[in-house]
């Protein structure tokens, strides 16, 4: 899984363990482990969820600021309305 630069040292740390991706199909399966630069994350759920179900708890716990920075980000593959649905991928660093 690819994080942007800025993101990846939070990663590591375990401060950052969601991520919300607009992909057509999962990229990662649960149990799946991928290599964040030096360090590796292990996936502990994946799930299909609307744009506007996406709450304050995930919002911090994916290193945004608010909704709308998130928005921006995952926009690279595509526009996000309230009703697109996105993957949320839940995660932790493996030591």
């Amino acid at each position: 899984m690819e994080f942007s630069p800025e993101l990846r040292a939070e990663v590591l740390t375990g401060r950052i363990t969601v991520s919300f991706r607009l992909w057509r199909r999962p990229k990662v399966k649960v149990g799946g482990r991928y290599g964040v630069e030096a360090g590796q994350i292990e996936v502990d759920s994946v799930a299909l969820i609307p744009f506007s179900s996406i709450d304050d708890a995930d919002l911090r716990r994916s290193g945004e600021a608010d909704r709308e920075s998130l928005r921006q980000r995952a926009a690279h593959a595509g526009p996000i309305h309230d009703n697109t649905l996105l993957y949320r991928i839940e995660f932790h660093v493996v030591d």
